[in-house]
């Protein structure tokens, strides 16, 4: 296992958030994560559609994640802000979110991520487009 998939696993691993959601980080290399969301009802919205904030907290975790495979070895990263388009209902029996890293710097990390839906009857669609900026800090010691 190479040192950026062992600490990218450590940090989603602590996160309970993804615990809670059923979500697994399926992918990780140097700029790129993907992380599976399962469709659940405990995930939906009033109409049944998976919730905007499920779909939403995967592909932001996603995008972090790709971030902090380009961060120093003593820092992590947070959110510092991010948009989301839904591009239609998040119909599907899982979500797939992408992060990706578009530039990164000292400080700041610019990331897009998508979220396609699968589902026995159709190809994969994509739900949501993320635009997110990711900023490195210390990590405690």
């Amino acid at each position: 296992m190479s040192s950026v998939r062992g600490r990218i696993e450590a940090s989603f691993n602590a996160q309970a958030l993804m615990a809670t959601l059923g979500a697994r980080l399926v992918h990780v290399e140097e700029g790129e994560v993907h992380i599976l969301l399962p469709f659940a009802d405990s995930l939906t919205q009033q109409h049944g559609y998976a919730h905007a904030g499920a779909i939403t907290s995967v592909v932001d975790s996603a995008c972090g994640y790709a971030a902090l495979t380009k961060a120093p070895v003593d820092h992590e990263v947070v959110s510092v802000e991010f948009k989301v388009n839904f591009l239609r209902p998040a119909l599907g029996r899982q979500f797939l979110a992408i992060g990706k890293v578009r530039t990164a710097g000292r400080l700041i990390t610019v990331c897009t991520g998508e979220v396609h839906a699968t589902s026995e009857e159709a190809d994969s669609k994509v739900v949501a487009i993320m635009q997110a900026t990711m900023m490195n800090v210390r990590r405690d010691t």
